[in-house]
Parts: C-alpha cells; structure tokens; sequence
C-alpha cells in the first residue's frame, strides 16, 4: 500500500473537516425536517418501532430492544442518545401529541432521568400511526442504512403537520432552532384553509392559529412577536406561569401556580423561590411548596398577613422563571439545506409533501389495482371456457407446460396463465364466478378514482382535505396557553423586596456612612458613634429602610443610595466610607445628606455656593434608578464649590454670610425651580476677593453664630437681619478695621435646641455654652474666645 503524504496548510485542514462535520451535524442530527418535523434519530426510532410490528395496537415492549434495533440497523450511536431521545417523544410535557407511549418512570418536569431502558416498555402512540401511514406504498424515498444491509426512509410520510404541533428544539454549527409546539386543530384548520386560498396572509392564518400551545399550558402574552415570527421567522413573547389566589383559614393568602412556561424545571423554579425567601430577597413569603401529584401541578407561596399579593408575585415574575421570555427560531431542512421560515412556508412545505406522498401513494395503489384487474379478467375467460382449459391443464406435461400452452391457445398473458394454474379447485364454483365480477366492477370504479385523483389536481387536494380533516376530528383537543394580547409590564414595589425597619442613618465629616439598629443605638448614645480621630459626626437621623439617601457632595453631585443597601453597623463601630458604595473625584467629600421616602414634588433643595451662586430644584427631579455613579445636582464651575444644601418645603427665609463680613437675607420665593443640570442663579453680590461662607434657611426663632480668623465669636439676633432682595450686596455685620481685620472663617444657624458650639483649629478644638456668647449689634467684631498664638487660626464651627 503505497504513502501519500499530502503538503497543506492547517488552514485549509481544519477548514475543510470543520466543513464536513459541520454538513453532517446541520443535515443529519440537529434539525429537524420540514416536512415531517422529525430529526433523523426521531425518525429511525418510530421506523424501527414500527417495522418491528411495536405499535399501538400491540403489547407493550422493552425499551431496550428498542434501542437496541435502532442501533443495530440504522444509528450507530450511544445507546444513552437513542434512549433519551426515545424518552423525549413519550413525555407530554414536552410535546402536545407524544408520539411513544411508555410505561415506567419516563422522567419528570423537574428533569428527574427516566428509568433504566431495561426497565421501561414503550410502543408507538396511536397518532405516530400518522406519521408512518402509506410508508410501505412507494409514498417516500429510501436509502441504504449505515451498513448497506437495509434501506431506512429518508422522510416519513407524515399524514399530519407534525413540525407545527409538537415543534422542535436543537443546536448545530452556525444554525439553532426553536420551533414552538401548536394546537392541532387549529394547525390544521389553517392547513386546510392554506389549500383553498395559498395567498393567504399570515394575519388571516392567525385567524385560526392564535399562536403557540404549549403542553405545560401557561399564559403567552405578545400577539406582535407572534406574527412577527409567523412572518419572519423570528419573534419574541412573554410565557408566564398561571397563578390563583387562594384564601387561608388565619386570613392569610397563598399565590397557587398551576401551570409553569414551557421547559422551565419546576423544582429548581421552587428551590429559586425559596432561595429569594431564605435570602431575604423578597419580604412576605412564610413559605414555598411543591404540592404536585397525580393530579396536577401544584406549587403553593404562602404569604404573610396583609401583604400585597399582586406585589410579590410581579418580584418572582421578575426574577424567577415564574416567567420567560420565548424566542421563536424557525429553523428547518428544506430541500437539504437549513432555512429561516415563517409559517406559510411551513406549511407550504409540508403540503408539497402531502402532494407527493399522495400522489405516490395513489400511482402505487393504481398499479396494483390494475394488475388484480389483469389477473381477475384472466380468471374470469378462464372460467367462461372452463372445460377447454381443463382438458389443456391435464394434457399437458408440467406446469410450465400447462402455462405455454394457455398462452399459446387462448391467447392469455403470463401472468394471468401463473393466476389460473394455480387455482384452488373450490374456486370454480358458481358463486366465485359471480365474487369475480363484483371484484371486477369494484377494480374498475377503484381505478377510475385513482385515475382521477392523478389528472385532476383538484381532486388531489380534496383528498388531503378529507384525510387532514379526519386526523383533526380524531386527535384535536382544546387549547392549553391561553393568550394576551399585550405584554404586561412588570412594577416591583421595593416595600416586597425590603422588610420595613426604622434605623439611625450617620454620616460623619470625611464620609463615613452606615445604617444602625436602633437596638445598637439606644445602648450606646449618640456620643459614642464610632468615629477615626479627627473625624466628627455630621448628622444622623431617624430612617425606614425603604428610604433613600440624598449624599450632596461639595463638587455639585449627589449620591443616589437606598437605605437598604448601607452595611448595618454597630454604633461603636466605624462606618463604610462613601466613596466605596459610589466613587468620588480627587477632592470631592460630602457637603450634608437627606433621606427621601417616597419623592413627591411637594419639596424642594436649595444648593449654594462659595461664589454665591444658588438654585432651587424639585425633590422629583432626585429621583434615579442608577446608584452605581453620582449625578449632578447643579453645574458648579472649576473654582466653585457647594458649601450648603437645605431641603425646604413651604416659603422660608434664606440668610447669605461671607468672608468680609457682608449678610443678605431673601425670600425663597425669589428662587424659580430649575433642572439638575442648571448653574443656578446669583445669591448676593460679592465685593472683590470676597466669597459666601454661609447661605442657610432662618426663621425669627434663631440666631447666627460667627467665628472669625483671629478667634472671635460673634453671635447675632433674628432682628439684626434686613430682608431685601436677591443678588444685592446686603448689610455689613463685622466693624472693619484697617489693620489685621475680622475674616468669618465659618458660621451656622443657630436652632433652640442648640446649646453647645466647637470650633476647630488645625491642631486643636475647644467647646462652650452659646448662651455665653451675648447677642452682639451690627458694627461689632465679637468677643475674643481664644488666644490663635496658641490654639491656632480658626477654621470651622459646628453649634451642637
């Protein structure tokens, strides 16, 4: 044997190989044949199982032999991929008509493996009788099996639309395919409808095929995706589980599925749904069970008291496979190659075939109608000179004889002579004559039929009509998907998702935020918060955990975070800094926070500047589905900063303080609402060199506390102020001095319940009683608190 080494690229190599194993994968096991909807494994198993005589009239067998004789004959493959294909056909919640029946555990909707093929018996279902109807009458073309030892059809004669009513699911190379399974009534009402008008418009089919039906019943929402595919062959649309309310003896609701979307596993769809509880994912559910038996699936969710049902189940719809999404794929083999098609083609197709089989089927039936008309009119001369043949027959010397010599004398072909000489003697009775002539009259109407269906195309038809009618009226049943015409969209209340909880929300100066129990809380006060030196609590308050958090930053952004999602913190403990729940910017740190319940625009937030810039925007316009970044709450240029944010809702008094000494009080009202995005409006009018310090809500009740560079208090009253107009230069609190004068360094709104001040310096602090600090007049400068040669310039206050 001689060695060719062939020199080619590995390119060219793989390329090729790739290319046949592709070929065969496409044509030969993954998808299914337009015609009769089946993939070569499904179709050599009904063939094996039916020209072994295993049908539904029969005695159950052995699944084993079975597969065995598959094998065997014509797929030599693994057993395991015989068997579980042979499994699938049995299993009504995969297909609408099983086409096997199978006694044992055949598997389960929650993807339990069938039994062993050694102990399970199965035979083909009286409907797969339709599929192989006429196979043995020359209907389909056959081929020579892996072994050259039989012939196996290369397509079943398929006398119902099989692809439609029980669709088909697979995976090739480059090709994929999801046929959704139908309703055979009405799959064949749109066939016969098809035969009458083929211009039929894919609207019109939808007349008769609502859309998919799938086993597992179900609710499918989504009419445009379904024409959609019917059109195209692709499309997209909502199956969802079929859910009732059931009412408890303790006044308590359960949610019961009945029916679950198509290929959905039903225990890991439960263990899902209890996983979502366990894990305090959705709040509400006492408990999840699998209540299915032997008669019907049966999930019960039982609720606790007073929860809004229709909520928690649009959460499991949402984030269970309680619904899914189906993507239609109409793939199929069409004339050998894989092609993309709606349902006229579909059902096209499968008339094409219907239209070849029949005729097959009829030329078939024809030629043997007339070849028994040849040989009963043979029987019937012979009979008419019966004594003549008689005497022949017995004077001549064998059968070969007696045959030549009957062609010979009386004119009679071959095989009419083969029909007489072996005659039974008890047939020359008087009444076979008479039997002869009826079969002849019955031949010859038979014949006249065939003839007929062949010449006249309409006749053709009429008779797939009749046949496809018949199969409906035996096998139809009602539709188990009810369909909606529109996708409901989903709501999911966030009160189902979190357990509602009061809790301290903190906030300190370098931003450190954390949610705490109230337990926690209570037991160790307010002064013992968990703090790093340096650091001081900035505000904490009172919260629901359905809140959420408004972080403002100085850069003019603000940090969207749901209470639910900070750590829960003990209060001794220190907090989880902000910028690793939302990053920040170099530079940028929290300014103050706010929570929000519910968003509506019956308030607002003013942002203020150190340029004295100043907007007011409505507390709807905060409202966001994005945490994972922070978002503008105004447009703050390069050098400015946000130095105060106040939430207002009602018509309040706004006070401005700057470095120099200037103070401007106005009305909110002179503040229009505007967008997030806006650079707002000018607050006061700065001298040169000078900036805001302070622009704060007051009411006639407080006081505003100053400190200055050169460690002076100043602390004036409500009645000091002048309320003018916005944007104006105000009044002048501090008494200039010439040499070394007062800056405001920082300042603050004194509230009644404000007994204590601290200020700061870089290297120290020092706290006193604001009742110390007398009220002071307009042109004074305050009373010296600390000497700044020792405590150090001062540079933030904070009233307590």
């Amino acid at each position: 044997m001689s060695e060719i080494i062939q020199d080619l690229s590995l390119e060219d190599v793989i390329g090729d190989r790739f290319g046949r194993y592709s070929k065969y994968i496409i044509q030969e096991r993954a998808l299914p044949d337009v015609r009769d909807g089946l993939k070569p494994v499904q179709r050599r198993i009904l063939y094996a199982m039916y020209s072994s005589g295993n049908t539904y009239d029969k005695n159950f067998r052995k699944s084993a032999k079975t597969v065995g004789d598959v094998i065997g004959q014509y797929h030599p493959h693994g057993d395991s991929s015989v068997y579980d294909a042979m499994v699938r056909l049995s299993q009504g919640w995969k297909l609408c008509h099983v086409l096997i029946e199978m006694q044992g555990n055949n598997g389960s909707i929650d993807n339990d493996p069938a039994a062993a093929m050694r102990y399970t018996e199965a035979k083909l279902s009286r409907i797969s009788e339709e599929l192989l109807r006429d196979i043995n009458k020359e209907t389909v073309p056959f081929m020579p099996n892996y072994d050259d030892t039989t012939l196996e059809p290369m397509v079943l004669p398929a006398r119902l639309p099989n692809l439609l009513i029980n669709g088909s699911t697979g995976i090739s190379a480059g090709y994929a395919t999801d046929i959704p399974p139908h309703n055979l009534g009405e799959v064949i009402q749109a066939t016969l409808k098809f035969i009458d008008n083929p211009d039929i418009t894919v609207a019109q089919l939808m007349k008769y095929v609502k859309g998919p039906d799938f086993p597992t019943g179900g609710i499918i929402q989504g009419i445009d995706g379904i024409k959609k595919a019917y059109e195209t062959g692709k499309g997209k649309i909502i199956v969802r589980s079929k859910v009732e309310d059931e009412e408890l003896r303790n006044g308590r609701k359960q949610l019961i599925v009945t029916e679950v979307p198509y290929e959905v596993n039903k225990s890991s769809l439960v263990k899902k749904m209890d996983e979502l509880r366990a894990d305090k994912k959705v709040d509400g559910i006492v408990e999840v069970r699998d209540e299915t038996d032997r008669t019907g699936l049966r999930i019960a969710i039982e609720l606790k008291k007073d929860v809004n049902s229709e909520a928690v189940l649009n959460y499991l719809y949402k984030n269970t496979d309680l619904q899914v999404a189906y993507n239609f794929n109409m793939v199929a083999i069409s004339e050998g190659r894989p092609v993309l098609m709606g349902i006229r083609q579909f059902i096209d197709s499968y008339l094409n075939h219907q239209i070849d089989v029949v005729t097959k089927r009829t030329r078939y039936e024809l030629d043997h109608a007339e070849s028994r008309m040849h040989i009963v009119e043979g029987l019937m001369k012979a009979l008419s000179i019966l004594d003549e043949v008689i005497k022949l027959i017995r004077a001549s010397k064998n059968k070969k004889d007696a045959k030549d010599n009957l062609v010979a004398e009386f004119d009679f072909t071959e095989a009419q002579a083969e029909a007489i000489v072996t005659l039974q003697l008890y047939r020359l009775t008087n009444t076979d004559i008479v039997q002869l002539q009826e079969e002849h009259d019955e031949l010859k109407s038979l014949i006249g039929r065939l003839k007929n269906i062949l010449d006249d195309h309409s006749a053709l038809l009429n008779v797939i009509k009749e046949e496809l009618t018949e199969i409906r009226n035996r096998f139809k049943q009602g539709r188990l998907s009810s369909i909606e015409a529109e996708i409901s969209e989903i709501k999911i209340d966030k009160e189902v998702m979190i357990p509602s909880e009061t809790v301290i929300m903190s906030v300190t100066k370098h931003g450190y935020i954390k949610r705490t129990s109230l337990r926690s809380y209570n037991a160790s006060g307010v002064n013992e918060i968990g703090v790093k030196d340096g650091d001081v609590l900035m505000k904490h308050q009172e919260v629901n955990t359905l809140d959420t958090a408004l972080v403002f930053t100085n850069k003019g952004r603000y940090l969207f975070i749901p209470v639910h999602k900070l750590a829960e913190i003990k209060w001794k403990e220190l907090g989880q800094h902000v910028s690793q729940i939302v990053p920040l910017d170099e530079g940028e740190f929290i300014i103050d926070a706010y929570c929000e319940s519910d968003f509506k625009p019956d308030a607002f937030y003013i942002l203020a500047t150190r340029h004295g810039m100043i907007k007011r925007s409505n507390v709807s316009m905060f409202k966001t589905s994005r945490f994972n970044k922070p978002l503008v709450a105004m447009k703050v240029k390069d050098d400015d900063e946000i130095i105060n944010v106040m939430r207002i809702d009602s018509t309040q008094l706004i006070t401005v303080i700057t470095n120099k000494g200037m103070s401007l009080t106005y009305s909110s009202d002179e503040l229009s609402d505007t967008g997030l995005r806006a650079a707002g409006v000018k607050s006061i009018n700065l001298k040169d060199e000078d900036f805001a310090v302070l622009t704060q809500v007051i009411s006639a009740n407080n006081s505003i506390l100053m400190a200055t560079q050169r460690g002076s208090l100043k602390r004036i009253g409500f009645k000091v102020l002048q309320t003018a107009k916005r944007a104006q230069r105000g009044i002048t609190l501090l008494k200039e001095l010439k040499k070394s004068p007062h800056r405001i360094v920082a300042a603050d709104v004194i509230q009644p319940e404000h007994t204590t001040y601290t200020i700061y310096s870089d290297k120290q602090q020092e706290s006193g009683a604001i009742k110390d600090i007398h009220l002071s007049e307009q042109y004074t400068n305050g009373s010296f608190i600390v000497d700044t040669s020792e405590f150090g310039e001062i540079i933030d206050l904070e009233v307590n």
